[in-house]
């Protein structure tokens, strides 16, 4: 990240665990697509399954996903002339990010984004994530 700049817009990518807490982080310029960031995100971080929305449905991410052993439950987009199976109950635990994301929007700084620069906006965000996770412990 260094000194670089976010733009007009920026964008973060979280992944949490079962109970909601953040495990990863990658801060992306506005325009870039969730689908860029999601092998970045998920690389090493083992699970039993993976929940996703609609924007990560590729089948390169899919087959990946499972070729680590892990199970992707992501629903299908509307265009896919095949459209995928997933687990319809499992996917109901997706409301986690949208929680967590909830959670740190209370916060000004992350939700409008003072910073100029995107280090010093990634480390509000880092103790923005810490103090979630031991008030959420």
């Amino acid at each position: 990240m260094g000194r670089s700049r976010g733009g007009l817009t920026s964008k973060l990518h979280f992944a949490v665990d079962a109970l909601g807490k953040p495990l990863r982080m990658i801060l992306s310029a506005g325009q870039v697509a969730d689908i860029e960031c999601a092998h970045d995100l998920i690389a090493d971080m083992p699970c039993a399954s993976l929940v996703a929305d609609k924007g990560y449905d590729a089948n390169a991410l899919v087959m990946s996903i499972e070729a680590s052993g892990a199970q992707a439950v992501i629903p299908p987009r509307s265009n896919r002339i095949a459209p995928r199976h997933y687990d319809r109950c499992a996917y109901r635990a997706r409301n986690l990010i949208e929680r967590f994301f909830n959670r740190i929007k209370h916060y000004r700084r992350i939700a409008t984004r003072y910073d100029k620069l995107a280090c010093s906006y990634m480390a509000f965000v880092r103790i923005v994530c810490a103090v979630i996770s031991y008030r959420y412990m």
